[in-house]
């Protein structure tokens, strides 16, 4: 007898006038990928009327786009249970007219995910919204007690499976789709992947093993990504485990990429890079680092090895794409592929150039199945985010 799954709880997203751009990763990744909750809609005015898959991929989806909740409540035909706040500025702070929405949604018995840096469960009229409506409030970057948090151990050093980290050149740049889409890609020719999260949109989107690493005290920020290495390690045996990346490591606001590299120490490392960007997306006044400069910074501050890169395309035709692969490929000698646009199987190819002998595990666990007369199964990628 089959265990039926949970359902999953039903969400709006609230992404007023940021949808589809850089401030509005949060439900951009929620859009794409979501383990834990239902995404019914989107509320922002500018883009009303469209697909939410349409606006961030040219792909319909299903999920519409409204102007208000007003609006997205009545689609739903009821207040779904959840409002997400999916703006992500980088001052990380609500606006006038977002806390009156956010608290329109309280009214209306609607639980507020927010992962801002501004802790609404602190906010005198959040909570005492929350209470008279008897719904709760999850500020997704709060951080543990300082008791609760781990310094760097040294117990990476048992985790014998494959690291690999998505990196990039550039904060908001898609890292946590791309790391989404590499577990995914594994997961499907057999290979037991597994993401731990570095950012609070993973954790939205419901993946088990990950920290908002930018809510930390910097002294914790390299053991909590060794501590969720080792418990993805411990916890599903997994035969590669997927870092997301945060910021750039040569960003001069974002440094949570040195901690990254420092806690889960990867063997091979993916770098996310535009190359339509000219500035740093929320720091205009500072220009875009190199490809070829940030592979060289990375291999120089971690012993590792940068094994490919991921284009976004932002700003791109189709014949830009292909150009701009080859003249990667060329001019650093490893592979290159665009995630969203081309075959999912260039990322596993990609993978497996590095590291072959994960393609001997999933063929060894093919043949296991099959000997023991069983069928052969993919597992699914637990703790996957977007």
């Amino acid at each position: 007898m089959r265990t039926a799954l949970p359902t999953p709880s039903t969400a709006i997203v609230y992404c007023e006038g940021q949808f589809g751009a850089q401030d509005g990763k949060t439900a951009n990744g929620l859009v794409r990928h979501s383990e834990k909750y239902e995404i019914l809609s989107v509320i922002d005015s500018t883009r009303a009327g469209a697909d939410a898959g349409d606006v961030l991929d040219g792909v319909p989806n299903g999920i519409p786009v409204h102007a208000d909740l007003a609006s997205a409540v009545a689609h739903a035909g009821s207040a779904p249970d959840y409002l997400i706040c999916g703006v992500a500025p980088a001052d990380g702070l609500l606006s006038t007219q977002q806390r009156v929405v956010l608290l329109d949604g309280i009214a209306r018995g609607m639980h507020i995910i927010n992962g801002l840096h501004e802790f609404l469960a602190d906010d005198v009229e959040f909570a005492a919204a929350s209470i008279l409506a008897g719904v709760t409030i999850t500020d997704i970057r709060r951080p543990r007690e300082k008791k609760d948090l781990h310094l760097f151990s040294g117990r990476i050093a048992e985790v014998t499976c494959p690291r690999i980290a998505v990196l990039g050149t550039d904060g908001a740049i898609g890292k946590r789709t791309t790391a989404t889409l590499v577990v995914q890609a594994l997961v499907s020719r057999g290979i037991r992947a597994v993401m731990v999260g570095t950012g609070q949109t993973t954790i939205i989107q419901g993946g088990r093993y990950g920290v908002a690493l930018d809510a930390l005290v910097p002294q914790f920020c390299s053991g909590e990504v060794e501590n969720q290495v080792v418990a993805a390690f411990e916890g599903e045996d997994p035969d590669v485990i997927i870092v997301e990346g945060q910021g750039a490591l040569s960003h001069p606001a974002y440094l949570t990429s040195a901690h990254i590299l420092r806690g889960s120490r990867p063997q091979g490392v993916i770098v996310q890079h535009a190359p339509r960007r000219r500035v740093l997306g929320d720091f205009p006044m500072v220009p875009m680092p190199t490809l070829e400069s940030e592979i060289a910074l990375i291999e120089a501050f971690a012993a590792t090895e940068v094994i490919g890169v991921t284009v976004n395309h932002e700003g791109m035709t189709d014949v830009e794409i292909d150009d701009a692969i080859d003249d990667i490929e060329l001019a650093n000698g490893v592979p290159a592929t665009d995630p969203l646009t081309r075959p999912l199987g260039r990322l596993v190819d990609m993978v497996l150039q590095s590291f072959p002998e994960l393609a001997d595990r999933a063929a060894l666990r093919r043949s296991a199945d099959l000997g023991s007369g069983g069928a052969v199964s993919v597992r699914r990628a637990p703790g996957a985010g977007a």
